[in-house]
């Protein structure tokens, strides 16, 4: 018998606000059919004036717990992958633990971009299958809306804001990749590509600062690597790529998901794409799109998923899974 982080739960929130491409239009050099091309974005959500990414996190959580019929009493841990807390401390996954009613266990940030919510979950999986927490609530969140160059048309229209939430419990399984459950795990970083993605301020520099993005550098990267570790993490479950599903992948960009599915030898009908309602919701973008196969009825128990995506650092990875 394996002790497996099996999903129990999902949950998602996203922002009233939300904006199409249109509206850039007005102040920026730019028009909807750019946008779409280049991206496959057609709109996005922002958060509301005050509206924090541990309000978000908290959301996208209770609503996780509701599907599994289970309260924040029943959970052992929090991890937020997020890049945009609402402070620079306390971590927001404790002020999701205080939101939430939660009393005991513990909660902690994870900070890997776009890759967050892999590194998330994957941290996850060792807390369960180490037996030092029985259940875990993984969630994305992020408000990159905070942190855009509005005068910079090549970044401030791909992101959005918005949340994700899976709650993992500990099952004991058979111990085959039959079984439900994270199967396996790829991290990857290297910080010599700092330069491709980041943002130019920080506290110690006193500076909240701006995204800033080599866009074309980052997609040569993306595809290879993204491809390359979810291949990897198929491999280290005893499995192939004629064994998934569904690729559930960080929803950056269009040509990206296409170009990684094509690399693995993979139809799109086996991949679930969010981009085009949501943007680059950085590390929510996954537990979202998770969310929202589930809601639409394309992910159902006993699917294999692969999850991969690529951020910052670089840091990248993915995750093979079984619903």
């Amino acid at each position: 018998m394996t002790r497996r982080a099996v999903v129990v739960g999902t949950g998602h929130y996203l922002p009233e606000r939300v904006v199409e491409n249109a509206e850039f239009e007005a102040t920026l050099d730019t028009t909807d059919e750019w946008i779409r091309s280049r991206s496959g974005i057609e709109r996005r959500h922002f958060a509301a004036e005050g509206e924090t990414t541990s309000d978000m996190a908290a959301k996208a959580a209770e609503r996780a717990l509701a599907a599994a019929g289970l309260t924040a009493d029943d959970v052992d841990a929090i991890i937020v992958a997020t890049s945009t807390a609402d402070l620079t401390f306390p971590s927001a996954a404790t002020m999701v633990q205080s939101k939430l009613g939660m009393t005991r266990g513990f909660a902690f940030d994870v900070q890997a971009v776009c890759a967050g919510f892999v590194y998330a979950l994957s941290n996850a999986n060792a807390l369960i299958a180490s037996g030092q927490a029985e259940r875990v609530l993984v969630i994305g969140a992020e408000t990159f809306s905070r942190i855009m160059d509005w005068t910079d048309r090549s970044t401030c229209v791909l992101f959005g804001d918005g949340a994700g939430a899976l709650l993992l419990e500990g099952q004991e399984l058979a111990g085959t990749n039959k079984d439900r459950g994270i199967l396996s795990t790829d991290l990857n970083s290297d910080g010599r590509y700092k330069n491709l993605l980041y943002v130019d301020g920080g506290v110690s520099t006193q500076s909240t600062g701006h995204l800033r993005m080599q866009g074309n550098q980052v997609f040569r990267h993306a595809v290879e690597k993204l491809a390359s570790t979810a291949n990897t993490a198929l491999d280290r479950a005893g499995l192939t790529a004629g064994d998934v599903d569904w690729i559930v992948p960080h929803q950056a960009n269009i040509r990206i998901i296409q170009g990684t599915a094509r690399k693995m030898g993979l139809s799109m009908d086996n991949v679930v794409v969010t981009v085009q309602d949501h943007g680059n919701t950085s590390a929510a973008s996954i537990p979202l799109a998770l969310s929202v196969g589930k809601e639409r009825g394309q992910i159902k128990e006993g699917d294999l998923i692969v999850t991969e995506a690529i951020g910052g650092g670089l840091a990248w990875g993915a995750v093979v899974l079984r619903w």
